[in-house]
């Protein structure tokens, strides 16, 4: 089957994935706001929030991989035109995750003080800290079924569900932020940082239920669990934890810049903890593009068309460019507003402002790896994603950040290391790929 690739096919499927994925930092940035204005305690609860959630994201990312390891081998298996091979194989993938991330979860909810002493909480940070993941922790595995089920879209070449999945969500979770943190007088009594675990959790129990209610009667998928254990499961397995082992290299940088950011003090890490969600943002924003390269990638190896899979890229690395360097320019435009919708400390802003500058002008930087990085997770390359992650973070990212906080470059010496970061990421996925593909390309 031919797979027809331009503007129009790259942006069907691109569009929703960037609003989809743009939900879930857009989520992450409107509780920083509304937390960052809570009239009690608002810089603890700030602090306690960019913590938790960094800890929070380390753990659906890991575990979240499983999605683009199904995507691939779904997308691959219908470029081959053999999709009805893998029909058993999501149900089986799903029981497994959802498996993990209940263990995980019991295993953290015990040790809930000692992990967040280690990133250097304490006093009524590491208090709130505790209250807050405690309820929040509670929606991970609801978190990786929607995960897992939006891979299985994304397979079939769908993004449209996962977008409305993902926009109700976001959007539910933004009215009961505003009830159950602010409160209504004489109705709901104000929960501050509290109310906006709790609004987190019913948000992604509803979109649980849309996703298993949409999968079950959009798709041909079925969630029965059905044995003998189905071949692609040992590579979807292989996958996975090469993309596990990645996701703890990438969240270690995450969790090495939170822990650092936080030793500096509160109004340090409340300033990282916006310039991070903005980032986040921009992240999602970039990789609507990366997730049309994992669909549209891994259906095009599956058909060994490799000349349009060497035109995708060019493709969606260019229109990848040009979001990147709109959202620059409203950077620019906006940088002042854009602090002040997060916090009125004084302190929190004026360092928030030192650092600003580096996440908006990395952003093009950032593109070839959010683009590039989608691709290769469709074409099944999970290894050298894997051992990318690993030069960057412990030979770039690691490195730089301590001789920054060597040389007493405080909050701007954590987002070079970004930057050199994300251009060793950047860097070697581009010279996979020309090394790997260009070769096959035939002369038509």
């Amino acid at each position: 089957m031919k797979t027809a690739i331009n503007f129009k096919t790259i942006n069907k499927l691109a569009i929703p994935a960037t609003i989809a994925g743009i939900a879930e930092p857009l989520l992450s940035i409107t509780d920083t706001a509304i937390v960052g204005n809570i009239p009690v305690d608002g810089i603890e609860s700030l602090a306690a929030a960019g913590i938790v959630g960094s800890f929070l994201s380390m753990l659906i990312w890991i575990l979240g991989q499983t999605s683009s390891a199904i995507s691939a081998i779904i997308s691959q298996y219908l470029g081959a035109g053999k999709l009805a091979e893998v029909k058993t194989l999501p149900a089986q993938a799903i029981f497994l995750n959802i498996g993990l991330s209940i263990l995980i979860l019991l295993s953290t909810i015990f040790i809930v003080e000692e992990i967040f002493q280690l990133l250097n909480a304490s006093g009524k940070i590491l208090q709130y800290c505790i209250s807050y993941y405690s309820i929040r922790v509670w929606g991970f595995p609801l978190t990786l079924f929607v995960f897992a089920v939006m891979g299985i879209f994304r397979g079939l070449q769908n993004t449209f569900w996962p977008m409305v999945i993902a926009i109700t969500g976001a959007v539910l979770n933004v009215i009961l932020d505003v009830i159950l943190v602010y409160g209504i007088d004489g109705i709901v009594e104000p929960l501050y940082l509290d109310g906006t675990a709790y609004a987190s959790l019913i948000a992604q129990a509803v979109m649980a239920i849309m996703a298993f209610v949409l999968l079950l009667t959009k798709t041909d998928i079925s969630l029965k669990l059905k044995f003998p254990i189905h071949p692609e499961l040992g590579r979807l397995v292989v996958m996975s934890l090469n993309l596990f082992v990645r996701a703890i290299a990438l969240n270690t940088a995450l969790i090495l810049a939170v822990r650092e950011a936080t030793a500096l003090g509160d109004a340090y890490i409340g300033a990282h903890t916006i310039a991070i969600n903005i980032w986040l943002f921009s992240a999602f924003f970039i990789d609507g593009y990366g997730a049309a390269g994992n669909i549209m990638g891994g259906r095009l190896l599956g058909a060994k068309d490799y000349n349009g899979l060497w035109y995708l890229a060019k493709k969606i690395t260019q229109y990848g460019l040009w979001v990147s360097l709109v959202l620059m320019a409203l950077g620019f435009v906006f940088y002042y507003p854009i602090g002040s919708l997060f916090s009125k400390e004084t302190l929190v802003l004026d360092t928030f402002y030192t650092i600003f500058f580096i996440v908006i002008l990395g952003l093009p930087m950032n593109t070839l790896a959010f683009v590039l990085d989608g691709l290769f997770k469709g074409l099944g390359e999970m290894k050298y994603l894997r051992n990318t992650l690993l030069s960057a973070t412990f030979l770039g990212f690691v490195p730089a950040l301590f001789i920054g906080k060597y040389l007493g470059w405080n909050l701007t010496g954590i987002w070079i290391s970004f930057t050199i970061w994300m251009l060793i990421r950047g860097g070697a996925l581009v010279w996979k790929f020309r090394k790997k593909f260009r070769p096959l390309l035939q002369n038509t």
